[in-house]
C-alpha cells in the first residue's frame, strides 16, 4: 500500500520570484525507509514540511493513505512523528519531565522510559536537559518523535551528532520500527546512513526530483562494471584491472587468481557520495 502520494507538488514562499517545489511526483511504500536527498537549498526541508502540515497552501495533490492531507484535522498528528535535526526541548527540565510533557500531547503513548534505556539514558533520566550533550539531545529527540507510536516517521538527520556505537543503536532501532509495517522518511547528508536504511531514495536539486531509485540500484547504475584485484607479486603490491562481462572465463584473470596471494578484490561499484555530486551536480559534505 502506498503511505504517501505527491503529485505535480508546487510551492512558492509569500514575495519569492520562484518556486521551491517546482512540479514534484513521487510514492513512498508503507513499511519502508524513503530518503529525501540533496543539497542545501534544494527543497528538501519544504518537502518536509508540506508533508508534516506545517506549509498548507500549496499546489498539487498529497495523500496520506488515500486521502487527501489537507482533509486531515489536528488528528494527523497522533499518528505521525517528526525528529527535527536541531532538538527542541525544556532545557530546565529533567529527561523525563520532558517527556511526561509531550507524552500529554497524544492519546497513545509508548513506553517511553524502556526506549530512552536502550538508548543509552537510562542513568540520565531525572538530570536537567540543558545539561546533556549534543549526542544525547539527539538521542532524547529520536525518543520524542517517537513518543506516541507514529505510523510516519519523519526523520532529519537522525544520527547527526552521535558515536558510532550510539548511532548504530538508534539505525537498529530505526529498522526494527520497519518491521512492524511503520514508515519512515529521512533527510540526511550521511551517505553511510542511506545506505544502511533506506529502501528507496529521491535526490532533490533546485526544486526537482533528478533521480529515483534504490541504494543497490543506483550504485549498479553509476558505477563501473569492472574488477580491481590487488595482489603481491615481486615482493611489491600490483594492481590488476578486468572487465565484468565473462569475468569466470576470462583466463587472465583466473591465472593472476591461481598464481598469485590475492590481497584484495573490489568490484568497480561506486559511492553513494560519489552518485549525490554526479546527479546533483552538488559537492557532497558529509
Amino acid at each position: 500500500m502506498k503511505a504517501i502520494e505527491v503529485k505535480n507538488l508546487h510551492f512558492s514562499y509569500p514575495k519569492q520570484s520562484h518556486e521551491t517545489i517546482q512540479g514534484i511526483s513521487f510514492e513512498v511504500q508503507e513499511g519502508s525507509v524513503f530518503g529525501l536527498l540533496g543539497p542545501s537549498g534544494a527543497g528538501k526541508s519544504t518537502t518536509q514540511k508540506i508533508l508534516t502540515k506545517l506549509l498548507t497552501d500549496y499546489q498539487g495533490e498529497v495523500l496520506f493513505f488515500g486521502k487527501d492531507l489537507k482533509t486531515y484535522k489536528k488528528d494527523f498528528y497522533e499518528f505521525v512523528g517528526v525528529g527535527f535535526e536541531m532538538p527542541i526541548h525544556f532545557n530546565k527540565l529533567t529527561a523525563r519531565e520532558n517527556m511526561q510533557f509531550f507524552a500529554k500531547l497524544y492519546q497513545t503513548n509508548i513506553d517511553y522510559i524502556a526506549l530512552m534505556k536502550k538508548l543509552g539514558l537510562g542513568e540520565a533520566l531525572d538530570q536537567e536537559v540543558g545539561q546533556f550533550s549534543k549526542g544525547m539531545k539527539v538521542r532524547l529527540n529520536f525518543v520524542r518523535a517517537l513518543l506516541n507510536d507514529p505510523k510516519v516517521l519523519f526523520l532529519d538527520e537522525p544520527t547527526n551528532g552521535l558515536d558510532p556505537k550510539n548511532a548504530r543503536i538508534l539505525k537498529d532501532l530505526i529498522l526494527e520500527y520497519k518491521k512492524m509495517g511503520k514508515t519512515i522518511i529521512i533527510t540526511t547528508h550521511l551517505m553511510t546512513d542511506v545506505e544502511q536504511l533506506c529502501d528507496q531514495v529521491v535526490f532533490m536539486t533546485k526544486g526537482t526530483l533528478s533521480e529515483m531509485s534504490s541504494p543497490r540500484d543506483l550504485k549498479i547504475k553509476y558505477g563501473k562494471k569492472e574488477v580491481k584485484v590487488e595482489y603481491l607479486a615481486n615482493n611489491a603490491l600490483q594492481l590488476a584491472t578486468f572487465p565484468m562481462m565473462d569475468l569466470r572465463k576470462n583466463q587472465a584473470f583466473l591465472d593472476l587468481l591461481e598464481a598469485n596471494n590475492i590481497e584484495t578484490i573490489h568490484s568497480g561499484e561506486t559511492t553513494l557520495d560519489e552518485i549525490f555530486i554526479k546527479v546533483t551536480g552538488e559537492e557532497y559534505h558529509g
